[in-house]
């Protein structure tokens, strides 16, 4: 048996800043995982985006703190983790999709974000090649950027080491341990760990750690696919979100951006979500999706694809993450569903939730914080996010 501060469950987007943050806090932590070394789930499959630019405060709040982290690391830590600047970019081709990307400009520009319109020339400039005809502009969002995930993952992990955090891969967690309502523990196949703080991080298996204290944890997992090519000469600065349904009737949006290495990495929003753990790649992925690219953009269409793979969301009945402290057993929290953004949020909801854990409040403003509770009536915030 072995004795900590607190207890982080999985060592992905979001268990591994939280255990850095955690131990900054003087903390003496332990990450438990079940996979053989970090960043293996679903941060593996992340295309990289990391964004401020939403509609909601939390996502906006703690995206723009990880945004923070991920643009000072390599300063701060002297580790390169492939952090590209360049914005997002989202063209608009349709009145109905500029009204939308309007109509959001008042709420995010209120929470500190720099997002403008721009109009069909600039966003020409922007995406050299994009297809004109229709062209409406769209808006851009100067300080988003890319981060490579594998490099984000090592370099979390190297600063946790530096801060004496234990990790133990190939751990999966059988039990945690309580006693007269509080958190006393957690067990793994081969070993017994002791604290009063455990950090529920586990990604798409959130809710079968939740089950293991008899917490429903609203979180199922859907999977998306994604593509990388190899690397060509740099021509594209901002990551590009197309926001209109495919034609073809299979995609809702779908985005892409060249990063660090120079490779274009896509990926798109299946209309029919497949639910569940499976992660084979599929045959319609590839076709579907580069002629959304082509289309968009002529001048991929002799672009040699490297490889293709398919990643899980942890979704909630809503579409956002729950951060918050569970309602029992006391001193069990919550850090999950992020509804494949963990990557770009990953970073600020783990310095949020130290923050929760060690000072006893998430450092965000009411309306943010009231919006990732786990006591909140996922279907009302479901319906108000549709109007």
């Amino acid at each position: 048996m072995s004795t900590y501060d607190a207890i982080v469950i999985g060592a992905g987007s979001v268990g591994l800043p939280s255990a850095v943050f955690l131990a900054e806090r003087g903390l003496r932590v332990v990450v438990l995982e079940e996979l053989a070394a970090p960043g293996q789930g679903q941060n593996k499959a992340a295309i990289g985006g990391v964004r401020a630019t939403h509609s909601d405060p939390a996502k906006i709040l703690l995206c723009k703190d990880s945004l923070e982290i991920f643009k000072g690391w390599k300063d701060h830590h002297g580790f390169d983790i492939g952090w590209k600047p360049g914005g997002y970019v989202f063209p608009v081709y349709e009145e109905a999709g500029e009204g939308v990307l309007r109509g959001l400009l008042a709420t995010q520009k209120s929470y500190g974000l720099n997002i403008d319109w721009i109009d069909a020339d600039a966003m020409a400039d922007l995406v050299p090649g994009i297809r004109r005809d229709g062209l409406r502009g769209g808006t851009y969002s100067p300080e988003d950027g890319q981060v490579s995930p594998l490099l984000a993952a090592e370099g979390f992990r190297r600063a946790a080491l530096a801060k004496k955090v234990d990790f133990r891969f190939h751990s999966p967690v059988t039990a945690i341990r309580t006693a007269g309502g509080k958190v006393q523990g957690v067990d793994t196949p081969d070993a017994r760990f002791d604290a009063p703080l455990v950090l529920n991080a586990a990604g798409a298996r959130a809710r079968q750690v939740g089950a293991l204290t008899g917490l429903d944890v609203p979180v199922i997992p859907d999977s998306h696919e994604a593509g990388i090519t190899a690397p060509l000469a740099h021509f594209l600065e901002p990551l590009v979100v197309d926001i209109r349904p495919g034609p073809e009737g299979r995609t809702a949006n779908f985005y892409f951006g060249q990063n660090h290495e120079g490779q274009i990495i896509f990926c798109y929003t299946p209309r029919d979500l497949m639910v569940g753990e499976d992660r084979e790649s599929t045959s319609e992925f590839l076709p579907v999706v580069t002629r959304r690219l082509i289309d968009l953009v002529p001048r991929l269409r002799n672009m040699l694809i490297r490889r293709v793979w398919r990643g899980l969301y942890p979704m909630t009945p809503d579409g956002v993450a729950i951060v918050d402290r569970a309602p029992e057993p006391e001193g069990l929290f919550l850090a999950v569903g992020m509804c494949g953004q963990g990557f770009m949020m990953g970073p600020g909801v783990g310095r949020a939730m130290a923050a929760m854990m060690v000072d006893g409040a998430l450092p965000l403003a009411e309306e943010a914080a009231t919006m990732i509770r786990y006591d909140r009536d996922f279907q009302a915030a479901k319906t108000e996010a549709l109007k």
